[in-house]
């Protein structure tokens, strides 16, 4: 297996000098030769890390009586115990089990310092606010001419639903799409972001040469486990927004194939109805679980 220590992204990726990029770039080539043959004839899946996204003062995100970070909570631990039910030679760790704030980094670096085989952080969508300007009513102005009053409205669409899994991009983290904004929004509520997260731009010669190798190495595992939880949700009749890649901050050091998958629309009423009931979440742990029980055959044959 991938071995994050080495690959010393763990925090930041360093800037190198020319010949070190050389150097660097050599043992990727050897350490990932390596890997993908262990990876394709001896792999087995031992150790999963679910994250539940957002959490603590990072959970702003909200439907009309429940919140992004309770719902991904639930579903996360519902899908661990699954796990630990029908596969009880796996391992089932969690970046959080309570309501608090994990910083964005951390949490994949809990599943890269556990040698984790898959990584799967779960969110709820959202539809961005967008303002308007709406006409009230009309008065009559100091020269006695007719105009309007208006008022400045903020709505967002309640209508959106579906479902869509992510794997991790390689454009800019700060990129100006809905998807990158909110899911790394957390990143500027943690103590000292900067120092964390800087020398992270993959426009960076440098940082793009190692963080593209890193993520080639698990990009096909990765989309793969994202179609078959998207086949899943098919089977069971949601909406399929599909599979994209996407520059988003948790999953960016994965040292092992990870997804980031959106169960619904928390500002759709009837999508925030189903995933706070209990048939609900049944069936989207049943069709998560399936995803990885399929998976699992896949690879270990």
């Amino acid at each position: 297996m991938f071995n994050p220590k080495r690959s010393k992204l763990m925090k930041n990726i360093p800037l190198l000098r020319p010949n070190a990029i050389l150097i660097v770039f050599i043992s990727f080539i050897f350490t990932i030769a390596s890997n993908y043959q262990a990876f394709t004839q001896e792999y087995k899946i031992k150790t999963i890390v679910i994250d539940a996204g957002h959490g603590g003062r990072d959970g702003s995100t909200r439907g009309l009586y429940s919140t992004e970070k309770d719902v991904a909570l639930k579903t996360a631990l519902h899908l661990g115990a699954a796990i630990e039910a029908n596969m009880k030679d796996v391992k089932v760790i969690y970046t959080r089990s309570t309501d608090v704030f994990i910083p964005l980094y951390e949490r994949i670096a809990i599943a890269n310092n556990a040698k984790a085989d898959l990584f799967i952080s779960i969110h709820c969508n959202d539809m961005p606010v967008h303002r308007s300007t709406i006409v009230t009513g009309y008065k009559k102005n100091s020269r006695g001419k007719r105009v309007a009053i208006t008022e400045t409205v903020y709505r967002k669409s309640t209508s959106t639903r579906g479902v869509e899994t992510f794997v991790s991009g390689m454009g800019r983290m700060n990129e100006q799409d809905e998807v990158i904004k909110r899911e790394n929004a957390a990143i500027f509520l943690e103590d000292n972001y900067k120092e964390n997260y800087e020398g992270f731009d993959p426009n960076n010669p440098e940082n793009y040469i190692i963080l593209s190798l890193m993520k080639n190495t698990f990009r096909t595992q990765s989309l793969k486990l994202a179609k078959l939880v998207q086949d899943q949700y098919i089977r069971v009749g949601r909406i399929d927004r599909g599979v994209q890649e996407k520059s988003l901050a948790v999953l960016a050091r994965a040292g092992m194939p990870a997804i980031l998958t959106e169960i619904g629309f928390i500002s759709n009423p009837d999508e925030e109805n189903y995933m706070n009931s209990e048939a609900g979440q049944n069936e989207i742990t049943e069709c998560l679980l399936k995803a990885i029980e399929n998976y699992r055959k896949g690879i270990e044959g």
